[in-house]
């Protein structure tokens, strides 16, 4: 598209298709999935093929797909759980490309893993993490019990992390068929000191692994932003107030593509109050790792401003300098050309909104 750019923007009442000018204003272009909620959309870049998660009140949820994503979508066989599973999928969070040809990955609630071999047009369930003998001892979250952060190896297969609220980071070093949980440095303070050393309720909002260098993760955590140098197997503190971050809440989470110490997050007061620290809509860059923090805000509303962004709601266009996208529960989507030095809002008055993936 040249120097335009296409969003996908999930709601929750239908698929929205925007275009226009990169970081500028953007159009409707096609709404599809009308009235029902769609949680999650992406293009595949390998193939250039549109998936979408779509939860239909007569059917469930279910991965759709589409070679346009202004054209006509088809139904996919599953994500669906087998009889012996005992469960039925609530929700499809993520889908995310694999490393390996016509390899998709999805993450449900209740928390589990599927993967396809075909593109995304039928699925099963991994059975490793699915069989895990810890699984009695998970709770969820406010959002339930729920897989949604998928981070690959760069070209890699066997190599996989997982993030699942409220049960942590998991890995795997053989392509699914077993997993190990890794929370080491994280803390959950929302429980008692005494209750943490045993406790299985660990509360990660979102999972990012940098492509440039793989074994470097950032975690934004129910109260806290981690970072991993050893591939998530421990973690170190890089939030609060004296790095520059006004709150360690949140859900959003961006790595910059080509830089390795470069991430952003949007911080919320707290889970009983989603809304930006004293009213300003900010996102927060570390350029150095998560040593310090500042603030980004010019085009952003700084007064009144009670919105609330959502996990999957933050994305980037892979560009130099780096686009970033935001759309909020209240119907805006905002944009930036410069990597955030300054914003604009792109389009108003969608539907609450759910996810923003850039598309092309």
């Amino acid at each position: 598209m040249g120097d335009g750019a296409e969003l996908l923007v999930g709601t929750h009442k239908g698929l929205f298709v925007l275009r226009g000018e990169r970081g500028g204003p953007m159009e409707v272009t096609a709404r599809r999935f009308e009235g029902v909620d769609v949680e999650y959309a992406i293009r595949d870049p390998r193939t250039g093929t549109c998936h979408a998660s779509v939860t239909s009140g007569h059917f469930g949820p279910r991965v759709w797909h589409a070679s346009d994503p202004t054209g006509e979508w088809e139904q996919s066989d599953g994500p669906a759980f087998p009889e012996d599973a005992g469960a039925t999928v609530k929700r499809i969070w993520v889908i995310h490309p694999g490393e390996e040809d016509g390899v998709m990955w999805a993450g449900v609630a209740p928390a589990a893993l599927f993967r396809s071999d075909d593109g995304g047009r039928t699925w099963s369930l991994n059975r490793g993490l699915w069989d895990d003998p810890t699984r009695a001892r998970w709770e969820g979250g406010a959002g339930g019990l729920c897989l949604h952060s998928i981070a690959p190896w760069p070209g890699d297969p066997a190599r996989l992390s997982i993030a699942i609220s409220a049960v942590g980071v998991w890995h795997s070093d053989d392509g699914g068929e077993t997993w190990r949980r890794r929370v080491e440095g994280i803390v959950p303070r929302y429980l008692p000191e005494e209750a943490r050393a045993d406790t299985m309720d660990h509360c990660v909002h979102n999972l990012r692994r940098v492509p440039t260098r793989p074994e470097r993760m950032f975690l934004q955590f129910h109260n806290g932003v981690y970072r991993s140098d050893d591939a998530g197997e421990t973690w170190l503190d890089i939030g609060g107030e004296a790095r520059g971050l006004p709150s360690d809440f949140g859900f959003p989470m961006v790595v910059d593509p080509h830089r390795t110490d470069r991430a952003f997050v949007i911080p919320l007061v707290a889970d009983l109050d989603r809304t930006p620290p004293e009213g300003k809509l900010r996102v927060y860059e570390t350029a150095d790792a998560g040593e310090s923090w500042r603030a980004l805000s010019d085009g952003l509303p700084q007064e009144d401003a009670w919105h609330t962004v959502l996990r999957q709601a933050f994305a980037h266009d892979g560009g130099e300098p780096l686009g970033l996208y935001f759309g909020a529960e209240s119907g805006e989507v905002y944009g930036s050309a410069d990597g955030g030095e300054t914003w604009r809002t792109v389009i108003e008055h969608l539907p609450p909104i759910l996810s923003v993936r850039v598309s092309g």
